[in-house]
């Protein structure tokens, strides 16, 4: 396959995966990052270095200002979730969801893959582990795709856009095998909510719970565990 992408990146695990499984394709890949006021910004320096090892032609970071839509513990709002059980991440939408984040997100790289006259818009999407987010669903994937195809010059004209989601079944042991096969460097990205100055994983939020869970089960060592330096 051949053709060009925008692929949304955070620096963690599951949108580093996606960006390897759109350069596997082929694609030619311009990565898109937000700097949104996230609390974690950490992740930010992560997503730079995943971009160029996995060898995305562009890395944007884009800066919007989602701390006034307020109501996230990822924007400081409120207090981050810690020390859940898996059975507790499990039930209902937890407090590190940012109102129509994802929405917010995808109708940038929409606009943004029209400007490159770019076909594909991968997204990161998980609907299986533990996330409870609702912008993280099948259902909601397929429905942006179909206003995207409804809203732009580039669909009027004939040239579709689909909307990508490849780890939106895989549990997060199935993304970091994928992703290791796919030669992703693992110790590059970061997961946590609360990472320590120099990208110390917290261990305690919900986040590097399912991070931790996902390395055992796939039997793999988590190479950022410990982590004092990239």
């Amino acid at each position: 396959m051949s053709g060009r992408a925008v692929v949304l990146l955070s620096g963690g695990i599951d949108s580093s995966t996606t960006l390897a499984v759109a350069v596997h394709e082929g694609l030619e890949c311009h990565a898109l990052t937000f700097d949104y006021g996230q609390t974690h910004r950490y992740e930010l320096e992560c997503a730079q270095k995943v971009a160029r090892a996995l060898g995305a032609v562009e890395h944007v970071v884009m800066k919007i200002e989602l701390q006034a839509l307020a109501g996230s513990a990822l924007t400081g709002d409120l207090p981050l979730p810690s020390g859940r059980s898996l059975d507790e991440i499990s039930r209902g939408i937890p407090d590190s969801y940012v109102p129509a984040r994802n929405t917010i997100f995808l109708s940038l790289a929409l606009a943004r893959a029209e400007a490159l006259d770019a076909s594909d818009v991968f997204i990161g999407a998980n609907a299986v582990d533990y996330s409870g987010y609702p912008d993280c669903r099948p259902e909601y994937i397929e429905a942006f795709e179909r206003m995207a195809n409804l809203a732009t010059r580039r669909a009027v004209e004939g040239g579709l856009t689909r909307i990508r989601a490849p780890l939106i079944d895989l549990t997060k042991a199935g993304i970091i095998e994928l992703g290791t096969r796919l030669g992703v460097d693992f110790s590059m990205t970061s997961s946590c909510y609360n990472p320590g100055p120099s990208g110390e994983q917290c261990g305690e939020c919900d986040s590097c719970t399912i991070r931790r869970k996902g390395f055992e089960e796939a039997s793999l060592e988590d190479p950022a565990a410990g982590r004092r330096d990239l």
